[in-house]
């Protein structure tokens, strides 16, 4: 297979090309260019010799002229050149209509709770950004994170390591969640030391699992743990059937029902637990591409946590 022959000049090497048609001599040129004319002139051979044609005529006495391959080498460059114009305005937004690829990472316990929102609304107001979403856990997204495979990732405020950068979302907290018919179901809120004896259907997933654990130690418990399902539908629908109970954090959009369509009783904590928020983070030492900052303001406006706009370190 022939292989593709690679390019052998420069964009400079272009604008100076270009350029050279609005002068009548290369001293004139070089000087509006802030080049000397002998440096000038080399870059010109330099492309000239990459071309493999001459492409302008440097005599002293008839000053400068572009040969007929000149012309059209100008005129292709020119075009080249606002190509490349064009899509550096695209990527920036300079143009106020954002183009190209924004990879968002979600965590996958509140995934089906935000991203029908943000892939429903945001391709209608940024209609040339074209959205890649990967759900996982924070163990998979945050080494995406870094590499740079994602541009910006959803996720809980919690158990987070140094070095990213976090906006906040929306707020949240560990929540019960109890079938309709169990006796703690008719209170207002629940009580962690009601549910110690109670079966526990743990949510599987980092840092889900800590957390809950960490909940329970703090008030000196220990839970009573009967299965740990893997996916937050899963844990719904046994807990839905009357099998057990669990510790969820609060999401948007989110209905009291199992995939099933059997209905569930969600209650607050009392005294409150694990209280924290969902936050758009990205590594501290990457700069968000203009959209993935609109991704960002979007999901801000759209869960309606606009008073916490601050970017600011996680701590360390």
């Amino acid at each position: 297979m022939k292989e593709a022959a690679l390019v052998k000049f420069t964009f400079r090497q272009l604008e100076l090309f270009v350029a050279l048609a609005d002068f009548p001599t290369l001293s004139d040129a070089a000087l509006s260019l802030h080049f000397s004319e002998s440096a000038l002139s080399q870059a010109i051979t330099r492309l000239e010799s990459s071309v493999g044609e001459q492409l302008c005529i440097r005599r002293k006495s008839r000053g400068l002229q572009l040969t007929p391959a000149g012309e059209h080498f100008a005129v292709r460059a020119r075009g080249l050149l606002k190509d490349a114009e064009d899509l550096l305005s695209e990527m920036s937004g300079a143009t106020g209509d954002l183009k190209g690829p924004v990879k968002l990472g979600c965590f996958a316990s509140f995934a089906a709770s935000v991203l029908p929102a943000i892939l429903d609304g945001f391709p209608k107001r940024y209609p040339g950004v074209q959205v890649e979403v990967v759900v996982g856990t924070h163990d998979e997204l945050l080494p995406a994170l870094e590499s740079g495979r994602l541009d910006l990732a959803i996720v809980y405020d919690m158990e987070l390591p140094p070095g990213f950068q976090r906006r906040i979302i929306y707020e949240t907290e560990l929540q019960a969640v109890l079938p309709v018919d169990h006796p703690l179901a008719q209170q207002e809120s629940v009580d962690l030391a009601e549910l110690v004896t109670e079966p526990l259907i743990m949510y599987d997933s980092s840092p889900s699992t800590a957390n809950t654990h960490r909940a329970f130690a703090e008030r000196g418990l220990r839970p009573t743990i009967v299965a740990h399902m893997p996916q937050v539908i899963l844990v719904q629908a046994l807990v839905a059937r009357g099998l057990g109970y669990s510790l969820l954090m609060s999401r948007p959009n989110c209905a009291p029902v199992s995939l099933e369509g059997f209905p569930l009783a969600i209650r607050p904590l009392s005294p409150p637990s694990s209280q924290t928020s969902m936050a758009g983070i990205w590594p501290e030492h990457f700069r968000l591409s203009p959209r993935a900052r609109a991704l960002l303001n979007f999901a801000v406006e759209t869960f309606g946590a606009a008073e916490h706009v601050a970017t600011q370190p996680l701590p360390g």
